[in-house]
């Protein structure tokens, strides 16, 4: 399905392997958010490398480094010098330090700025919780970057950079596309140029419903991965669809998203990923 040219299928190219795994780093709170508390920046950045560490020991196949911490998130035109100067630092440890291919997410919806982490580190990829349209999040309102994030990934010589992006994304309401069908959207990003496109729940750790999946996996060349909720009970009925998943809730420590990575859930978790690759 799709009217598009043909791309190099991204996730092939990045990681080499069918039905790939994600797991997310949820960064310390950075400088400039309401919950950082000062100090030296190396506790910051040693959380994100063990975080890394204790995903590939378990057996993932790539990482996202992610500024979870910075609650209450900050629109993209507000987010600050002193994050992206951290997570560039942040991005390079993890990547040098673990022997796995690593993305960029900025949050809220920081394209530009994940864009500028990811050249500077040598990142694969980064996640655009929203990439075209618009919706209301609950930072306010957001508009889709794709067209000047795609001018602004060519002006730093970062087109190597592959876009994941969310066709609904989480935490938001979709009332501004309410008329507009989900197959429609799919191909709305798809149309802007997107590598991978992302299924996801209404928030961080919500199950994403398999037929989501199945229509933007419908409707698209594209590769499709699942973008929360994902744990070893729904885990083979959702890769029967979908291309990978980014997980990280239900491999942390009693699946919470805020506590440290479990290393025998993420061990656990691949083992199933194994048999449904066979």
């Amino acid at each position: 399905m799709g009217v598009f040219p043909q791309k190099e299928n991204a996730l092939t190219k990045l990681f080499g392997k069918k039905k790939v795994v994600i797991g997310v780093i949820h960064s310390l709170p950075l400088p400039g958010s309401p919950y950082y508390r000062g100090g030296s920046l190396e506790e910051v950045y040693d959380f994100a490398v063990q975080e890394g560490l204790l995903y590939a020991s378990g057996g993932v196949d790539g990482l996202i480094v992610e500024n979870a911490w910075d609650i209450p998130f900050a629109k993209p035109e507000h987010i600050g010098f002193e994050t992206v100067a951290t997570m560039a630092v942040m991005a390079e440890r993890v990547r040098k330090q673990v022997s796995l291919p690593v993305g960029i997410n900025c949050l809220a919806n920081g394209v530009l700025q994940a864009l500028a982490v990811a050249k500077a580190t040598g990142a694969g990829w980064i996640r655009a919780n929203q990439w075209v349209n618009a919706y209301i999040a609950n930072e306010g309102y957001i508009e889709g970057p794709a067209p000047e994030a795609m001018r602004y990934r060519s002006r730093i010589g970062a087109d190597d950079v592959c876009v994941f992006a969310d066709v609904h994304v989480k935490h938001g309401s979709h009332a501004i596309v309410a008329d507009r069908s989900l197959a429609e959207q799919t191909l709305d990003a798809e149309w802007f140029a997107a590598d991978v496109l992302i299924a996801t729940g209404n928030r961080t750790g919500d199950p994403t419903s398999l037929s989501e999946v199945s229509e933007i996996k419908a409707n698209t060349q594209l590769p499709v991965l699942i973008g929360s909720g994902t744990n070893e009970t729904n885990v083979a009925e959702l890769l029967s669809v979908a291309d990978g998943v980014i997980i990280a809730s239900s491999l942390k420590k009693d699946g919470v998203w805020w506590n440290p990575v479990d290393k025998d859930r993420v061990s656990r978790f691949m083992e199933l990923v194994e048999k449904i690759r066979g």
